[in-house]
């Protein structure tokens, strides 16, 4: 499956019941795109963990690390689950976190997110950058449209910030982003665990609308959209503007199958 070319490979492990183990095990040979299937992670629809969800949702990294939740691989599982037979709207886990999903149209799903966010603003190296959890760790850094397009520049960077010692030990994730207008933002990612830049990031797309929003003076109300090379995302947010928060998280944006098959170990 596929979310704005963010793409994934899917199981149902209701059936497989691989262990968390045996899926981070699996993800290095199943998503090498020589030698596997090919894909920026491997997400399994897992029977749920925890009361009052519909399923719970596994995701792993290709190199087969925890990437905690990813926004895109959400809005994919949802729609295949949607295909199994679960309602248009339905509730999974991600670790301790409770995510609500709704299909929106056949290729588009919003999920909304059960966080509360706010910008932090450091400086590394003369950068100003601004720090922002949403689901993962996040990064965000505003360049001119010229610099986005500049990926050579871009992916050193980001390997360079991904494992700066300020983020240790699990590293950070890192968003270039290019103001269009009040409400629409440019964004390339560097993700950890890809070790690369993504055609789209679910989770960095948020981060890079709030913290859009958090440079402006007088900030526009939501949605932002989020252009990334893989289609364009929405997100939705409430701003307090006594705590400097965003609560009411919402991403919605495109999902499609690719093709299923059998993968031969």
């Amino acid at each position: 499956m596929q979310g704005a070319g963010n793409d994934f490979v899917v199981l149902d492990n209701r059936q497989l019941q691989y262990t968390e183990k045996e899926i981070a095990e699996l993800a290095p040979e199943i998503c090498d795109r020589k030698f596997g299937v090919g894909s920026d992670g491997i997400l399994a629809l897992a029977k749920p963990q925890q009361q009052n969800v519909d399923y719970t949702m596994i995701y792993r990294n290709p190199d087969g690390s925890n990437a905690g939740m990813c926004g895109n691989g959400a809005r994919c599982i949802a729609l295949f689950a949607h295909s199994l037979g679960f309602h248009d709207n339905h509730s999974f886990n991600v670790h301790n976190q409770v995510y609500q999903a709704e299909i929106v149209s056949q290729n588009a799903v919003s999920i909304a997110f059960p966080i509360q966010a706010s910008a932090a603003e450091k400086t590394l190296h003369d950068t100003k950058l601004y720090q922002i959890y949403t689901g993962t760790e996040h990064i965000v850094i505003q360049v001119d449209a010229d610099t986005l397009k500049d990926e050579d520049q871009l992916r050193n960077r980001g390997r360079t910030l991904r494992y700066h010692e300020e983020f240790k030990p699990g590293g950070t994730n890192v968003n270039f982003i290019s103001g269009i207008d009040r409400q629409t933002v440019s964004l390339q990612t560097y993700e950890r665990g890809v070790e690369n830049l993504t055609l789209a990031c679910g989770t960095g797309a948020i981060a890079s609308a709030l913290i859009w929003h958090h440079l402006q003076d007088n900030p526009a109300k939501s949605p932002f959209s989020v252009k990334t090379k893989g289609g364009t995302l929405n997100v939705y947010f409430t701003f307090d503007f006594n705590t400097h928060s965003y609560s009411n998280i919402k991403l919605e944006g495109p999902a499609h199958f690719v093709f299923k098959g059998e993968f031969l170990r």
